[in-house]
């Protein structure tokens, strides 16, 4: 998805080229989330009396190398200008309106005067109604984008009302804006100030200070909570109550409704006067230092500060004079809506850096070892016991519940596949797997007994967070599977079970996967320990958790051998991955990998569904998977075999190592794995699928952590 990254500083004295160095790095940290151009907008003016009295907007398709390169051969901008004071706003595209080309790159402006610029995250659903609204008003219009209808709104208000400030006008802005967004604006009519806002895509802020935070770990957020003023906005356009006199003002256009909420000036002035509350550095003297980094992902601040505030949705975060204040339009009756917390990052740079691997997936796939052992790190306890803190209190609730409910989207989904079978056996309770942007389609039937999980590696996925969003007002339990502490899932779920994989940086999830696939087994088995039939079965499941690390690092001694097959199949048109029983979700996820990182043709089918068709694609020529493994479809698997022999195929078998050779005679490549207990085996099959998947992309010369078209985090439905 696309990249937001802004900067200010305070009191901190930035040579221009050091500023703009700061822009790009925040860019290329958040490379992986998939982009096609990139952009900045920074003060311009030479005039060090008047150096915000202009803005440049850079921008140029391609990678952010490209960008800095534009940079540096323009002769117009003194590199060695000093600020004190500045604000930057920086940003990646991945196209979604408009072709990728410069005019189509962020930040958007407002005018060629660049009283405006904006940086956008997300999709504006009713671009096209304000577009045709402010083309009426004489507005004219150099990108295909439903962006840059936001730079030209705000202008339009300014126009309009120009005593109101910039938060003001933003809040305005965005009171008009329906769909997703993460949003900076800039202004060169306001300085030294930048204001942002997320609905339905991730924010966050870095707080950086030699002081200590005068408010020490939370930020009060401010309401408007003033009576409606209502007037018309049609023929000569004027207000039937003065704006200035009210918080909260709605505004009726000719073919649209505007509504907003804003504080008048004089409520402004006061609030400057006596201490608008928010975060600043605490310090005696006189000026203090502050800078502050607004990004979509922590990826982008880690190496400023470790700490951050994660926004939530409909958050206007405005920073002032060096004070970072948040504000919202409604109230909420929920007590934690008056508040934002904040918190220490628990990553480190390193973490994000390749250290001695080729590409980040190559050494994300080569950490399973360790990120599985992090997942159960404090929960699978040397007693056999497994505690899960994070859904410990609601434990009865869960155990009293209708049926369980999986919602998730790509990867996660097929993990929910991989674990469905052992979560109806532990709990004795209905399963049911939900693709999130179906479940929304059909607006499934949700009670107050069900238990919903929502599983997203990022904890941002669109379709999953909404679906999240249905649920909660039906009073189901709602518990959050994620990777990323801090997101919108994380935080508006009633628990969670977070994977604790560690940063997961290229676009196709590996390590991320197989965690999901041990945090939901351990859910599994925290909610049926109770159960002396089971207890044989659990002990078994824990005893084999203690072993699957070192089973890992075993699978991936394959490395070299996966490379020789991926050599003979890389330039194939079409691939199949079959198996079946807990091994059929390794042929979805395996298949799903060799699809979006080599753009090869690839379905996983469940072999039990050969003779319903797939069988008549077999032959010498097609290229074909089979997982096989000694469990309880054993024979079936067999079966499936020696259906694909008897067409001529030339399966290449994924067997564990307890599989006996005389009935996988005659097959050229074998794959062995490691025995493990049942509802584990698929993480180790797997894994050969995920090395498969990259060699194809390397050998085929693909960016392997960043496959065209897609993004890392889905934010948008």
């Amino acid at each position: 998805m696309c990249g937001i990254f802004a900067y200010l500083n305070f009191c901190t004295p930035k040579k221009r080229h050091e500023i703009i160095e700061i822009l790009l790095q925040g860019l290329r940290r958040m490379e992986y989330r998939g982009y096609d151009s990139a952009g900045i907008a920074i003060d311009s003016s030479n005039d060090v009396k008047h150096p915000f009295e202009e803005i440049s907007v850079l921008r140029k398709v391609g990678k952010v190398d490209a960008l800095e390169a534009y940079i540096h051969e323009r002769d117009d901008i003194d590199s060695n200008m000093m600020y004190q004071f500045h604000c930057g706003i920086a940003h990646t595209r991945w196209a979604t309106h408009g072709s990728p080309n410069d005019v189509n790159s962020h930040p958007h402006r407002s005018s060629d005067s660049n009283d405006f610029v904006v940086v956008h995250n997300g999709i504006i659903t009713n671009y096209r109604e304000i577009k045709e609204y402010l083309q009426k008003k004489g507005y004219s219009f150099e990108s295909e984008t439903d962006t840059e209808v936001i730079a030209k709104l705000i202008h339009h208000i300014h126009e309009r009302y120009p005593n109101f400030g910039f938060r003001q006008l933003v809040e305005t802005t965005i009171q008009q804006l329906e769909g997703a967004f993460a949003l900076a604006f800039k202004s060169r009519l306001f300085p030294n100030q930048l204001v942002a806002s997320r609905r339905g895509s991730p924010l966050l802020v870095g707080i950086k200070s030699a002081s200590r935070l005068s408010t020490d770990d939370h930020l009060t957020v401010n309401f408007s909570t003033a009576r409606n003023v209502l007037s018309s906005y049609c023929g000569e356009e004027s207000f039937c109550d003065s704006p200035t006199t009210s918080d909260v003002f709605n505004i009726s256009l000719a073919n649209m409704s505007l509504t907003s909420s804003v504080a008048s000036p004089s409520r402004i002035d006061k609030n400057l006067r006596e201490g608008t509350r928010g975060i600043r550095p605490f310090d005696s003297s006189k000026n203090f230092e502050a800078e502050y980094f607004f990004a979509s992902d922590a990826s982008a601040i880690i190496e400023h500060t470790k700490q951050v505030l994660y926004l939530e949705d409909d958050d206007v975060a405005v920073v002032e004079r060096g004070l970072l204040s948040i504000h919202r339009i409604k109230r909420h009756d929920d007590p934690s809506s008056q508040t934002r917390e904040v918190q220490q990052l628990n990553m480190e740079l390193q973490q994000i850096m390749r250290g001695d691997f080729k590409t980040f997936m190559q050494k994300e796939i080569f950490e399973q070892p360790e990120s599985v052992i992090n997942t159960m790190r404090g929960r699978v306890l040397p007693d056999g016991r497994v505690v899960l803190g994070g859904i410990k209190e609601y434990l009865k609730d869960i155990k009293r519940c209708r049926r369980l409910i999986l919602v998730a989207c790509g990867t996660s989904y097929n993990s929910a596949i991989a674990c469905r079978q052992v979560m109806e056996e532990l709990t004795e309770l209905p399963v049911v797997l939900e693709l999130a942007s179906d479940f929304l389609d059909r607006e499934t039937p949700i009670f107050r007994d069900d238990v919903c999980f929502f599983i997203s590696q990022s904890g941002e996925t669109a379709d999953t967070l909404n679906a999240l969003r249905y649920c909660k007002p039906r009073g189901a339990l709602l518990i959050g599977v994620t990777n990323t502490v801090g997101s919108s899932i994380c935080r508006e779920s009633h628990c969670g079970i977070h994977i604790n994989a560690g940063p997961e940086i290229g676009v196709a999830s590996t390590k991320a996967y197989t965690s999901q696939i041990i945090s939901v087994i351990m859910f599994a088995l925290t909610v049926g320990d109770d159960r002396i039939s089971l207890r044989e079965r659990r002990i078994d499941i824990i005893n084999e958790l203690g072993k699957i690390s070192n089973h890992i690092q075993t699978v991936l001694e394959l490395d070299d051998e996966v490379k020789l097959i991926a050599k003979q199949v890389y330039q194939e048109k079409s691939l199949l991955v079959m198996g079946r029983g807990y091994n059929f979700a390794t042929c979805l996820e395996g298949a799903l990998k060799i699809k979006e990182l080599s753009y090869m043709h690839c379905e996983g089918i469940m072999s039990g569904e050969l003779k319903h068709g797939p069988l008549a694609m077999v032959d010498e020529n097609l290229s074909i998977v089979m997982v096989i493994c000694s469990d309880h479809v054993y024979k079936k698997s067999l079966n499936a075999l020696q259906q694909v022999l008897a067409r001529k195929g030339r399966p290449i078998i994924i067997a564990d190592e307890n599989v006996p050779t005389k009935d996988l005679d005659g097959i050229q490549h074998i794959l062995r794995v490691p025995k493990t207990v049942d509802c584990l085996q698929n993480i180790l099959t797997v894994i050969p699928l995920q090395l498969l998947s990259y060699h194809i992309a390397e050998l085929n010369g693909l960016n392997v952590d960043r496959p065209r078209n897609l993004a890392k985090s889905v934010t948008v439905e």
